[in-house]
């Protein structure tokens, strides 16, 4: 398998300026973004002129950015050379999944047994509209562009929240959500970058199917083992691919 192109010392032009909201919060966006996407490389040293520049903000909305991200773990600070993006770590994208199987599969076990009809709607339709996605991107001759293969990632993302949307806890939800941005970071440049395997994507999208249809059919034991399993084997992947090591 290919490995995932290098991207440049800095990412594509930002996204314009927030008619609401504050500065802040739009600057905490554009870099999550952008680190999140790989544009911003692991060990990336941060330095506030250069987003400054990058950005076109103050360097106060930038700190306010900054020391956010840090809190979620995407930077760390170095009280002697500044913010820097996180370095990749096998042992912290494990402890990242790990932790998600417990709170997402606890989620969506609440949701089978707690969800109604409207929670059963949202598994199904955000699934369609994934499936959607992935075939219009699959019938590509070309590579898929940033905008297509956000896409993806936001139905993808989407999909998980559905699952576990009717757990009755906003903290179950919250932390699901910072985990699996932890993970996405790990999964972008080598998902979205490296060609892969068609086999290898289109068996994640059955998996992904089989999930919904369990849940939806409150098949509970038989959707939250396929979904821990899911969760694991994407470890996996990641794992051989940030080797460098074929995927079988």
């Amino acid at each position: 398998m290919a490995k995932p192109k290098q991207q440049g010392d800095m990412p594509p032009p930002a996204p314009k300026r927030p008619t609401e909201g504050t500065l802040g919060q739009h600057a905490y966006q554009c870099i999550r973004s952008d680190i999140l996407k790989g544009h911003l490389r692991p060990g990336t040293p941060l330095r506030l002129q250069g987003l400054k520049e990058r950005y076109g903000l103050s360097f106060t909305p930038l700190r306010e950015a900054l020391n956010r991200l840090q809190s979620e773990q995407l930077v760390d600070n170095f009280a002697s050379r500044g913010f820097r993006v996180a370095t990749f770590s096998m042992e912290e994208m494990w402890d990242a999944i790990e932790t998600r199987m417990l709170i997402d599969c606890e989620g969506l076990r609440r949701s089978i047994r707690r969800g109604g009809d409207d929670w059963e709607a949202e598994v199904l339709g955000s699934m369609l509209a994934l499936t959607r996605a992935f075939e219009r991107t699959m019938a590509l001759t070309r590579e898929a562009t940033e905008e297509e293969r956000a896409e993806l990632e936001d139905r993808h993302k989407a999909y998980h929240h559905a699952l576990i949307s009717a757990s009755g806890s906003n903290y179950m939800l919250h932390y699901s959500d910072q985990l699996y941005q932890q993970t996405h970071r790990y999964r972008w440049p080598f998902f979205s970058e490296a060609p892969g395997s068609a086999f290898l994507k289109q068996s994640y999208m059955a998996e992904h199917r089989q999930i919904a249809d369990h849940a939806v059919a409150r098949r509970e034991e038989e959707a939250v083992d396929l979904f821990a399993r899911s969760l694991h084997r994407t470890g996996e992947v990641i794992e051989k691919l940030h080797m460098a090591q074929p995927v079988a």
